[in-house]
């Protein structure tokens, strides 16, 4: 791809590096915002500088939040003794609008994959463990993608925690095999985590 100017080059070149965006669509967004307002575009840019300098993870769940403990854990209604373990905030931004869950979250921000290099220790496991050590924990619920490194995660936590005493169970496989939490529909996610079985069950399929 040739350009006349080697600022809007670099710009496309940035905006390419975003994920699913290839270099035509980089092209179009970036001619886009070049028709708008300066006003706007520095809008964008200030929200972006902001929401890369400012935003916080929870101490509690680690899920995305502008303060320390994020709204969710600090809700006094949300029932701290269940707790719905979830991949990456995207997961619970799904959950969360089914409407249905009323318990916490704990993000472990990816999945164990030893083929990407992505370890137990690379990700927020211990801080999980020591939840349920605390024994204010009673059940915990492993959402994550019916995949094989999503299986592979939650067997290893289960092996971490089994020797306390707190219920394990997972969302029941309304959810297709391989397919990712976010990519589900309200009502099929609702249902499959309403209908979640013991988690001892899902090792019968695995």
């Amino acid at each position: 791809m040739e350009f006349s100017s080697k600022l809007l080059e670099r710009a496309v070149n940035e905006m390419a590096q975003l994920p699913g965006i290839g270099k035509r669509t980089a092209l179009r967004l970036v001619l886009h915002l070049l028709k708008q307002p300066k006003e706007q575009t520095e809008q964008l840019t200030s929200a972006l500088l902001s929401m890369r300098g400012e935003i916080k993870f929870c101490k509690k769940c680690h899920n995305i939040s502008d303060v320390e403990v994020c709204e969710i854990c600090a809700n006094p209604s949300r029932d701290a003794s269940l707790i719905c373990v979830v991949e990456d905030i995207r997961d619970v931004m799904a959950l969360e609008n089914t409407g249905m869950f009323k318990g916490l979250y704990h993000v472990l921000g990816g999945k164990i994959s030893p083929i990407d290099g992505v370890g137990p220790s690379q990700l927020n496991i211990s801080s999980l463990v020591e939840k349920v050590k605390s024994g204010t924990v009673k059940e915990i619920i492993f959402a994550l993608s019916s995949t094989m490194e999503g299986d592979t995660t939650n067997f290893y936590i289960y092996k971490q925690i089994k020797e306390y005493g707190v219920i394990t169970s997972a969302i029941a496989r309304g959810i297709a095999i391989g397919d990712e939490l976010e990519y589900a529909d309200e009502v099929t996610l609702g249902r499959s985590l309403m209908h979640r079985i013991p988690f001892e069950n899902s090792l019968k399929n695995m």
